[in-house]
């Protein structure tokens, strides 16, 4: 009787400990639920929407987000913010230092014993013993290892803002080299239909026998190198609007709706720039907490040599004689005092400062080097806009005026013509030049406030395949 009674005891202590364990639950992966997903993201508006709504008091967005007129640089970082495959994968990165988090410094799961014992002599009772043992973590250890696993989330989120941070300076940077490109199509168009009227002309002039043979094929290889050239800035067009589109987590059919205007770029001005990137510069922030991080280890190491104690306490019986059991262990730190675990900690807070400091010297080099290379860039720039460009215009149509009374100097034309596309094409290089400078040492001066990412679900449902962002 009495042994079915203990059955039944260990049977509901089991029972309680299993019925708070968590059960399995398969995901399987579903690509074409993805696939589908990926190709009505300009159809299906309304979870961007949604999410622009969610963000707007946390990071500058457009007043207005409409699509309907096409998609500007502005909006294009919100989709980017929404779909960028790497961004998604940072999420569910930061997702896991989350998790480390909410889980840090529990205290240890009991350990339940049982004994038991069947003599063979049928004179002899039945022996066992339950014993059940727990930790008491009178060390303060718990309590360092949930800090440490707050600045272990923090650094995830510092590099999460980081990464956010600098993916909408790339898209503005790879807006203006799309909108580039596709300009530089529309000059070399405009130097062939120049080269076709001319040729035109030519030969006219050429069966007038005013012209030799030798000038008008010369104009004829010029017309061919130039429709080459066009291909070559179609399929460049081509490269960088496809590299566009996968910064936005866009699918290649969606390229008509961007709008090719160049990103506005506003010049900050900041009295004392070496303190606002300290303040401010999202890379430097992450190192930062891994500083803090790394003193938290070493605490933690250190904590980690005063003992815990152990308390066990049960019931058994042996010979009919039942008796309460009671026990008690404690470690005693006398050799090892987890010298090891401290040495490295030691060691490795010494690495996270270096880091930090090497990290915000090189920081502040690249700050100097991008504010020395704007105004370089700035001053070409000027030049080209307003002295070299307007000079070769006013060339050609002098040009044009002379070959329609008659006289055609095809030297002069050529050389005046390629001069007029190189130089259209330097202004254009040197406008993305000064533009990438702007957004190199605006994303080097960091935000003016300090940015939260964006919200990440812990649950995310199986057909869900937009990273958590929702």
């Amino acid at each position: 009787m009495k042994n079915k009674i203990y059955g039944s005891l260990f049977f509901l202590i089991m029972t309680f400990f299993i019925v708070g364990c968590q059960s399995y639950e398969p995901a399987p992966l579903n690509i074409g639920s993805y696939r589908h997903s990926l190709e009505t993201r300009l159809i299906e508006i309304e979870p961007v929407t949604e999410f622009v709504n969610r963000i707007n008091a946390t990071i500058h967005t457009p007043v207005t987000f409409d699509i309907s007129d096409g998609i500007s640089s502005e909006e294009g970082e919100v989709f980017a913010l929404f779909y960028n495959p790497e961004l998604r994968l940072a999420r569910l990165e930061a997702g896991v230092a989350l998790a480390n988090f909410e889980t840090a410094g529990l205290w240890e799961d009991p350990v339940f014993g049982f004994d038991g014992a069947e003599i063979s002599s049928p004179s002899a009772p039945f022996e066992f013993g339950l014993m059940g043992n727990f930790t008491i973590p009178i060390s303060g250890r718990l309590k360092i290892e949930k800090t440490r696993a707050g600045s272990a989330y923090e650094t995830s989120m510092r590099t999460l803002v980081n990464d956010e941070w600098n993916l909408r300076a790339k898209v503005r940077s790879k807006w203006a080299h799309w909108t580039s490109a596709k300009l530089e199509v529309n000059i070399i168009e405009d130097v062939v239909i120049q080269l076709e009227q001319i040729i035109s002309i030519a030969n006219s002039l050429r069966e007038a026998g005013e012209i030799n043979r030798v000038e008008h094929r010369l104009l004829q290889v010029a017309l061919a190198s130039s429709k080459v050239h066009q291909t070559e800035a179609m399929l460049q067009e081509r490269t960088e609007e496809f590299a566009l589109l996968g910064l936005l987590g866009l699918p290649l059919n969606n390229a008509a709706a961007l709008n090719p205007l160049f990103p506005t770029i506003a010049t900050k001005v900041v009295q004392d720039e070496t303190v606002r990137i300290i303040d401010a510069n999202t890379e430097l922030a992450i190192v930062f907490s891994k500083y803090k991080t790394a003193e938290e280890s070493l605490r933690l190491e250190i904590k980690k040599q005063y003992p815990d104690i152990v308390i066990g306490s049960g019931y058994g019986s042996e010979f009919n004689d039942h008796r309460v059991l009671f026990g008690l262990s404690i470690p005693l730190s006398i050799w090892n005092r987890n010298q090891a675990g401290i040495a490295k900690a030691k060691a490795k807070r010494e690495v996270a400062r270096a880091e930090a400091e090497t990290t915000f010297a090189r920081i502040d080099r690249e700050l100097a080097h991008a504010n020395a290379s704007l105004l370089l860039i700035q001053t070409q720039h000027a030049y080209y806009k307003n002295e070299i460009v307007p000079l070769l215009e006013q060339q050609t149509r002098d040009i044009k005026a002379i070959i329609e009374l008659g006289e055609v100097d095809t030297f002069i034309l050529l050389e005046t013509i390629t001069q007029q596309h190189e130089a259209k094409h330097r202004l254009l290089e040197l406008q993305v030049a000064e533009l990438d400078a702007k957004i190199t040492v605006l994303n080097i001066l960091g935000p003016d406030y300090q940015l939260a990412p964006t919200p990440i679900n812990r649950e995310i449902p199986q057909e869900n395949t937009l990273g958590g962002v929702q």
